[in-house]
């Protein structure tokens, strides 16, 4: 009994560790063998678990498992002031009040308005990002998670003709100072002006243009920046950094797929990067001396056995990134990508203040 016990676990911790093998077997064996073991292995446990079900039934054993308990949605009541509001927080509301119906921070990190994002989440459940001024008023809301309410028709998953017919045409353009500058080009994201503030709803392309994001700016916010891209500094930088590994990891929760680590020597291999596109006017997996991002890796002695990168270039921010990397199918697998265990991010500017985002992913 105990031998057959142990050859159980033997295969049980073959197939939770395939990650680690596979890409390695894939060298040495074709493609269509390696594509069918990890089937046939569920296969087999799928059987061996029945089997033991009925065989500790006959003998009456049985195992105590220590259940997690299952998490309670936050109950989302209409906004009371505006149109929208997020985990029942509306632009004017003071922080105390956000945190006694949220929580503590997780984060505070400085966004592109000069203020910081204070995230909030629990083990990136209700993710929620907070801009408060220097009173500690909420002038800026984000989550990218089903927190949203509002007094129209509009909700999470809402469709992108639903929006339309609750608040009208969106905005094509965005006026700063003596500037105009087009917006919404690729139809990704829906602006609107509504209660004095900017809202942008973002749109999920690959599940059939429904609203997958919500962004609320207090109008004297936006229009405080007087260009559309913010004068970088060294705060600004790690502040797109970390919340574009925030955004990854919420989004990761939403598709019930494990967090990732964040590696601060993968950060510098993708800042070296982003900085090289930033510098020599180019963009590309592929940088001007040939390397590709597995020799970028290599060459800072990073070990993985699977990796990935993803880039992203002239985005306003890490949130209009991040929604526009999850409507490129590519950059969409590698976020979602199970196998993928650490992330680092590095972001640089050019000389015109637009960012450079970098994202390397890897299990080692």
């Amino acid at each position: 009994m105990r031998r057959f016990l142990l050859l159980i676990l033997i295969i049980a911790l073959a197939y939770g560790s395939r990650h680690l093998w596979i890409d390695s077997a894939q060298k040495l064996v074709p493609s269509s063998i390696i594509d069918s073991i990890p089937n046939e292995i569920e296969s087999s446990l799928n059987d061996l678990t029945q089997y033991l079900q009925s065989l500790f039934s006959e003998n009456n054993i049985s195992f105590d498992t220590e259940q997690k308990p299952e998490r309670v949605a936050p109950e989302l009541s209409a906004p009371e002031e505006q149109v929208f509001s997020v985990h029942n927080t509306e632009l004017g509301d003071s922080r105390a009040d956000v945190e006694g119906e949220i929580g503590e921070p997780m984060r505070s990190s400085e966004n592109e308005y000069g203020l910081n994002w204070v995230t909030y989440h629990d083990d990136y459940h209700e993710f929620v990002m907070v801009a408060y001024d220097d009173q500690d008023i909420v002038r800026g809301l984000y989550t990218n998670q089903d927190l949203i309410s509002s007094t129209t028709d509009i909700e999470y998953g809402s469709d992108k003709n639903v929006v339309r017919d609750q608040l009208g045409e969106p905005e094509t353009y965005m006026s700063k100072g003596l500037f105009r500058y087009e917006v919404n080009q690729d139809q990704e994201y829906d602006l609107f002006q509504v209660d004095n503030s900017y809202v942008t709803l973002f749109y999920d392309e690959h599940q059939d243009n429904t609203v997958t994001a919500i962004q609320i700016i207090d109008y004297d916010l936006e229009q405080s920046k007087n260009d559309i891209y913010t004068e970088p500094n060294d705060q600004l930088k790690e502040g797109f950094e970390f919340q574009l590994f925030d955004l990854t990891n919420a989004t990761r929760v939403n598709h019930n797929l494990p967090i990732l680590t964040w590696d601060a020597d993968v950060r510098d291999t993708a800042r070296d990067h982003s900085l090289d596109m930033a510098e020599n006017d180019y963009f590309g997996h592929t940088n001007l001396e040939g390397q590709s991002p597995f020799d970028r890796l290599q060459q800072d002695d990073i070990s993985f056995s699977t990796a990935g990168e993803n880039l992203a270039y002239g985005q306003f921010s890490s949130i209009f990134a991040h929604e526009g990397l999850m409507n490129s199918l590519g950059h969409r697998e590698n976020i979602l990508q199970e196998r993928f265990l650490n992330l680092g991010v590095g972001v640089a500017f050019n000389n015109e203040s637009q960012p450079f985002y970098t994202e390397k992913f890897y299990t080692s």
